[in-house]
C-alpha cells in the first residue's frame, strides 16, 4: 500500500503564515567557498566541489519594526493575540494539534520558503529517536508528493557523526537540503564533548559545526518543549540560525514566540480534522481491603529530603477508600489509614532510593514506581479491559469492513513478560495478558452474532487465529527475545532503535487488509514507546496499567488521533466522507479508571492547550464600563451610548461582518487617527484601553476578593466586654455523662437492624461508555461538559475473597467502634442471622464500618431518655479563643463581621451567613462568637459542637444567654439517630451547667432565635 497525500488549506495557511513574515525579502540563492580544511599534495581538488550554498540573511530596507507590523497583522487574521515585540531575530511558533500532519506542514512550509526567498538549508531538532525516526519516515513518504506540486525534491538525512561527508553535501548541494539531529547530538561539551564540536581528523581538521554554521540554516524545532533547555537555547546559536521555528501542539506558556499560526485541540476537533474521542472507562467498585494495597506512583527527587507519591488504602466514615499522599522516610501506613489491619505489620517507609525509583518499607517490602501490591481484582480488571478492548475492535470493525478500511488496536504494557515469556530453554511462550486475549478473542468470536449479509467479514474472521491476530512490538536482545525498553529516571518515554525501527517498517504492512500478507490487527507494545506510535488506523488504545497522575490524557490518545486511510492508502477526511467524518473516525480509549475520572482529566488537560480567541466587539463589551472624560470626570457606559458607539464603529469599518476588529481600525490606531464620533471622542483612551482587552477577559475584570485569605484574629475589647464574660462564666463548665439503659433491649433492637439493613458491598467492575461530541468553548472543558455520558455495564459475575493472611479481632474492633462491652458485642452478634455474618468473609472492614455505624445509631435511640450530666470542676479557658488558627477566604467562606468576637467570620453554609449577617445587624445582641471547634460536650455518641454563643443586651429580651444550633429549615429537618441523641445530650448538658440561666435550642433563623429569647 501507498499512502496517498492531499494538499489541504489549514496546512497551507500554517505555510503562508510563516511566507508572509518576511514579506519584503527578496528571492537570492547565495553560494561561497567552503572551508577545504587540510588537504594532502597528492590530491587535485574541483572548485566546484567546495562551492557552499546558504541562506540570504534578511537584508537591512527589511527592518525589524517593519516585520512586528507583518507578524502583528498574521496574527489578527488568525485571532492570535498580537505581539508586543519581536523575541529575537526570528523566533516564530506554530501551534498544530497532534494528528494534523505537523511534519507535513513544515516540510511543505520549506518549499514554499524557498520559492519565495531562495532559502534552501534546514535543520530539524527533534528530541527522541521516536521522533527522529518518524520524521525521517514522512520524508520519505512525501518525497513525491512534493515533488508533484513543486517540481524538485528534498534532499534529506539523519545526522550520523561517523558520516560526516553527509555535512559538506548538506553545504554543497544548491537544492534544498534537510539535515534531522537529535537534541543530545550537539549538548554536550568538556569531557562528554559530542564529536560535532571537535576538529577531526577524518573531517580535514574542520569542526563539522562550522559547517553547517557557514549555511546560516533554518532551525525547525519538532516539540520544543521536550527539546529546550537553557543549555539548548544556548548551544542552538552555534548553528547561526537565520531563524527558528518551533512546531508542536503542546507549547510551554512561557517559550511562546510570536506565535504565527495556530491549530489548537478545540479548532482541529469541531473541523473534523482527528478523530471523534470516546472513551470506555472500567471502575472498581468495592474492596476486600485486606491485601495491603499500595501503588507507588512516582517519587518527587529536589534538594530536600526525597518524597514519594502513594495510593493506598484509608478508612473513612462512610467506608473504605483509595486516596493518593506524598510521603517521606518514616510514613506510618498502619496510622494514616485509620488503623486498618491490612497495614499493622510494619509498613512504614524506611528507604526512598532515586537510583532504581523504589521505596522501601521496615517490613521488607520493597516496590518501584508504577508497581502495585494487594491490588483486588487487578487481573480481573485487565481481563475485561481486554475483553472491552476486542469488543470495540469487532463492532468497529464490522461497521468499516465494507469501506475497505483496515482496524487497529493497540494495548500499552509495562513489563514485556507479562506479554511473551520465555522458558529455559529459550522456547517463547504466552504471557498473562496474550492468554487472556486469545481466550477472550475466542469467546467473543465464537459467540457472535453475525448477520446474513456479512459473509465475507465471516470469511474474513475466519481466515485469521487467535494466535495469529496479536502481535508484540518491543525492543530485541542478542538472542532475539523480546526484553523491556530502556527508560531513562524522570523520563516516560524510550529510545530504543531496534523498537522504533520495527514499528516503522511495519506501519504500511499493518494497514494490509489480506489476512495472508497481514493477520495482525492487536499489538501489544511497551509503554515507554508510546511516541513512536502514530498509526493511522489505530481505532482503540487500552493501556494494561495502573493509571498514574503523571501520563498525560492527552498523550495516552495522541497516537490514535490521526483521520485513517482506506485499502487504497486514501485518506478518510470532510472530502472523502463530508458529514460522516466522526462516524468513521471514532478513537475508543478503553480506560483502567473510571470514566469521569479520565474524561475530566483530558477535558483539563485540553483546555490547558487551547487558547483564548478575542471576543466579540459587541455593545456588552463597553456596557457598565468606567470611562473619565478629558477633565477626569467619570462616566458609565450605558446601553444607549453602546449601541452608539458600535454604530459609529461600523460605519467606521472598524468592525466586520464578524464583530471583529479591522485591518483599518489597527491602521488608525498605530496612526493616532482612530475617530469615535463626536459624544464619544472624549472618552477615547478609555475606550481604546478597552478594546485592548479583547484578548484578555482578565485586564477588565475587577478585582477578585476571594483571593484574600484570612485568619481570624480575636478582638479583646469584646472579649472583655460584661456581657461576653458574663456569658462565658455561664457555659464553659465541663461535664460528665451517666447514662443507664436496658441492655438486653439494646441487643434485640441492633440484631434486627444489623439483619435488615447491613448489606455489605461486593467488588464489581462497572464500564462506561461516553464521547465527546463537540468542543463549544475552553470553558465547556474546564466544566467538563464536552463529554457526555451514553452507556454503563456492570461486570458482577466475579466473586474476590478476602486474604485470610489478615487476622481481624472483630468483637475488639467493634468494641472499640461502638463503646460497648465485649460481653454485649458477642451477643449483638452471636444473634443476627448467619447469611448476615458471614459478610465478614467477603469484606471485613467495610463489615465493620457499618455494621459499627448501625449498632450506634440504635445505641443513640436507646440513651437518648437515659442519660444524666454532671458538672466537673474543671472549665474551659478563653484561651480556646486566643489560641484558635481560624482561617478562611473572604466571599467564599468567610466574611468581616461588628459583634463577633473575631473580626471575621467563617461559615459552612449559605444559611450560617445569613444568621450571622442578621446578628450583626440586631440592635438586641451584644455580642456573639461561633464556637471554635475545641468547645465540644462529651456524649455516648461522640463530641457534640455547639455552632453560637449570643448574649444579648440586659432588658431586650426574656432570656439574655443562649447557645444555638442552626439548621437549613426546621420544616424539613428530620433529626435522627446519632444526630438526634447529640442534641438530646446538649440539651442535658446546659440544663445541668446554667441551671435554665442558659437557653439551648436548634434554629433556622434570627427570626427563629428571637421567637425563643421571647419566651
Amino acid at each position: 500500500m501507498k499512502l496517498q497525500f492531499k494538499h489541504q488549506k489549514f496546512q497551507a495557511d500554517a505555510a503562508k503564515a510563516v511566507v508572509d513574515v518576511f514579506a519584503g525579502q527578496p528571492y537570492m540563492a547565495p553560494s561561497y567557498m567552503m572551508d577545504r580544511g587540510k588537504v594532502t599534495q597528492q590530491v587535485l581538488f574541483d572548485e566546484e566541489n567546495y562551492t557552499g550554498w546558504g541562506n540570504q540573511r534578511i537584508v537591512p530596507e527589511l527592518n525589524n519594526q517593519m516585520i512586528l507590523d507583518n507578524i502583528r497583522k498574521i496574527q489578527r487574521e488568525h485571532q492570535i493575540e498580537p505581539s508586543s515585540k519581536l523575541e529575537g531575530t526570528y523566533n516564530l511558533t506554530i501551534e498544530m494539534e497532534t494528528g494534523v500532519g505537523k511534519t507535513y506542514t513544515y516540510i511543505k512550509t520549506m518549499y514554499e520558503l524557498n520559492k519565495h526567498y531562495g532559502w534552501s538549508k534546514f535543520i530539524v531538532v527533534v528530541p527522541s529517536i521516536a521522533i527522529r525516526e518518524g520524521v525521517y519516515k514522512s520524508f520519505q513518504i512525501t518525497q513525491e508528493h512534493f515533488a508533484e506540486k513543486y517540481g524538485k525534491k528534498i534532499r534529506f538525512f539523519i545526522y550520523n557523526s561517523s558520516q560526516l561527508t553527509e555535512i559538506d553535501r548538506f553545504a554543497s548541494d544548491n537544492s534544498i537540503s534537510v539535515m534531522i539531529i537529535n537534541s543530545q547530538a550537539f549538548n554536550a561539551k568538556g569531557k562528554d564533548a559530542r564529536r560535532i564540536y571537535m576538529k577531526l581528523d577524518e573531517f580535514r581538521s574542520r569542526r563539522p559545526i562550522d559547517i553547517i554554521a557557514k549555511t546560516n540554516p533554518i532551525v525547525i524545532i519538532d516539540e520544543p518543549q521536550s527539546v529546550e533547555g537553557k543549555q539548548t537555547k544556548k548551544n542552538l546559536e552555534e548553528f547561526s540560525p537565520l531563524m527558528t521555528l518551533r512546531y508542536s501542539a503542546t507549547h510551554k506558556s512561557d517559550s511562546i514566540y510570536n506565535m504565527v499560526y495556530r491549530l489548537d485541540a478545540m479548532e482541529a476537533y469541531n473541523k473534523k480534522l482527528v478523530k471523534k474521542i470516546m472513551v470506555k472507562g472500567i471502575q472498581e467498585s468495592g474492596t476486600t481491603a485486606t491485601d495491603s494495597y499500595i501503588y507507588l506512583e512516582g517519587l518527587n527527587l529536589s534538594k530536600a529530603d526525597p518524597m514519594a507519591t502513594i495510593q493506598f488504602h484509608m478508612k473513612g466514615t462512610s467506608g473504605v477508600k483509595t486516596v493518593s499522599k506524598k510521603v517521606g522516610i518514616g510514613f506510618d501506613l498502619y496510622e494514616n489509614s485509620g488503623e486498618m489491619e491490612e497495614y499493622r505489620d510494619n509498613f512504614i517507609v524506611k528507604a526512598i532510593d532515586g537510583r532504581d525509583d523504589s521505596i522501601e518499607f521496615v517490613n521488607g517490602i520493597k516496590i518501584s514506581a508504577g508497581d502495585v501490591i494487594g491490588k483486588v481484582g487487578e487481573e480481573q480488571l485487565r481481563r475485561i479491559q481486554i475483553r472491552e478492548t476486542i469488543l470495540s475492535h469487532i463492532e468497529r470493525e464490522r461497521q468499516l469492513f465494507y469501506k475497505g478500511i483496515k482496524v487497529l488496536s493497540l494495548f500499552f504494557i509495562d513489563e514485556v513478560e507479562h506479554y511473551r515469556k520465555y522458558d529455559n530453554s529459550g522456547n517463547p511462550e504466552n504471557g498473562i495478558f496474550a492468554d487472556m486475549f486469545e481466550e477472550e478473542y475466542e469467546d467473543i468470536i465464537k459467540n457472535l452474532q453475525i448477520e446474513s449479509c456479512e459473509d465475507g467479514y465471516i470469511k474474513y474472521l475466519q481466515a485469521i487465529s487467535a494466535k495469529k491476530t496479536h502481535a508484540g512490538y518491543f525492543s530485541i536482545d542478542k538472542k532475539g527475545r523480546m526484553i523491556n525498553s530502556k527508560v531513562g529516571r524522570s523520563e516516560t518515554s524510550s529510545n530504543d532503535v531496534d523498537a522504533y525501527d520495527l514499528i516503522m517498517k511495519n506501519k504500511e504492512l499493518l494497514l494490509d487488509r489480506n489476512p495472508g500478507k497481514s493477520p495482525v490487527r492487536f499489538i501489544f507494545s511497551h509503554s515507554a514507546l508510546r511516541e513512536g506510535w502514530d498509526n493511522t488506523n489505530v481505532f482503540q488504545i487500552c493501556t494494561l496499567k495502573q493509571s498514574s497522575s503523571d501520563v498525560r490524557k492527552r498523550q495516552e490518545v495522541g497516537r490514535g488521533m490521526r483521520l485513517c486511510v482506506n485499502e487504497h492508502g486514501d485518506r478518510m477526511d470532510e472530502n472523502a466522507l463530508g458529514n460522516d467524518v466522526h462516524n468513521i473516525n471514532v478513537l475508543t480509549v478503553i480506560a483502567s479508571e473510571s470514566y469521569d475520572k479520565f474524561a475530566k482529566s483530558l477535558q483539563s488537560e485540553i483546555a490547558e492547550a487551547v487558547g483564548s480567541r478575542p471576543r466579540q466587539v459587541t455593545e456588552s463589551i463597553f456596557e457598565n464600563a468606567k470611562v473619565h472624560d478629558k477633565g477626569g470626570n467619570e462616566e458609565t457606559i450605558d446601553s444607549a451610548m453602546a449601541r452608539r458607539l458600535i454604530h459609529y464603529m461600523i460605519k467606521m469599518d472598524y468592525i466586520d461582518e464578524n464583530n471583529a476588529l479591522t485591518e483599518k481600525f489597527y491602521e488608525d490606531k498605530a496612526n493616532g487617527e482612530v475617530k469615535l464620533g463626536d459624544d464619544m471622542e472624549q472618552y477615547k483612551p478609555d475606550i481604546l484601553v478597552i478594546l485592548d482587552s479583547i484578548y484578555d477577559d482578565k485586564k477588565m475584570a475587577p478585582e477578585n476578593a476571594r483571593s484574600n485569605n484570612v485568619e481570624l484574629k480575636v478582638d479583646t475589647d469584646k472579649l472583655a466586654m460584661p456581657e461576653f464574660q458574663a456569658l462565658w462564666g455561664k457555659i464553659n463548665a465541663k461535664t460528665a455523662y451517666v447514662v443507664d439503659f436496658d441492655t438486653d433491649e439494646l441487643v434485640k433492637k441492633a440484631v434486627a437492624a444489623l439483619d435488615s439493613k447491613l448489606r455489605v458491598p461486593k467488588i464489581v467492575f462497572k464500564v462506561e461508555t461516553g464521547s465527546m461530541k463537540e468542543i463549544k468553548s475552553k470553558d465547556n472543558l474546564l466544566s467538563g461538559a464536552s463529554f457526555v455520558k451514553e452507556d454503563s455495564g456492570i461486570y458482577g459475575q466475579t466473586k474476590i475473597m478476602a486474604n485470610t493472611s489478615i487476622k481481624y479481632d472483630l468483637v475488639g474492633k467493634l468494641v472499640e467502634e461502638t463503646g460497648l462491652t465485649r460481653k454485649t458485642v458477642i451477643q449483638i452478634l452471636i444473634g443476627i442471622q448467619p447469611p448476615v455474618f458471614n459478610q465478614f468473609k467477603d469484606n471485613p472492614e467495610e463489615f465493620i464500618i457499618q455494621a459499627a455505624k448501625l449498632i450506634n445509631n440504635e445505641k443513640a435511640t436507646a440513651i437518648i431518655q437515659h442519660i444524666t450530666y454532671d458538672v466537673l470542676e474543671d472549665r474551659y479557658d478563653t484561651d480556646l479563643f486566643t489560641d484558635a488558627a481560624i482561617r478562611g477566604k473572604l466571599d467564599v467562606n468567610a466574611m468581616k463581621a461588628d459583634k463577633h468576637l473575631f473580626d471575621h467570620i467563617v461559615y459552612d453554609s449559605a444559611n450560617e451567613r445569613k444568621f450571622a449577617q442578621e446578628l450583626d445587624a440586631s440592635q438586641e445582641v451584644a455580642v456573639y462568637v461561633k464556637l471554635p471547634d475545641g468547645f465540644f460536650i462529651s456524649t455516648p455518641v461522640g463530641h457534640y459542637n455547639p455552632d453560637w454563643a449570643i448574649a444579648f443586651k440586659n432588658g431586650t429580651v426574656k432570656h439574655i444567654y443562649f447557645v444555638a444550633e442552626t439548621k437549613g429549615s426546621m420544616d424539613t429537618l428530620e433529626l435522627r439517630g446519632i444526630e438526634d441523641a447529640k442534641i438530646h445530650c446538649a440539651r442535658e448538658h446546659f440544663k445541668a451547667i446554667s441551671e435554665e440561666n442558659v437557653v439551648y435550642d436548634v434554629v433556622d433563623s434570627y427570626d427563629a432565635l428571637l421567637n425563643k429569647v421571647m419566651k
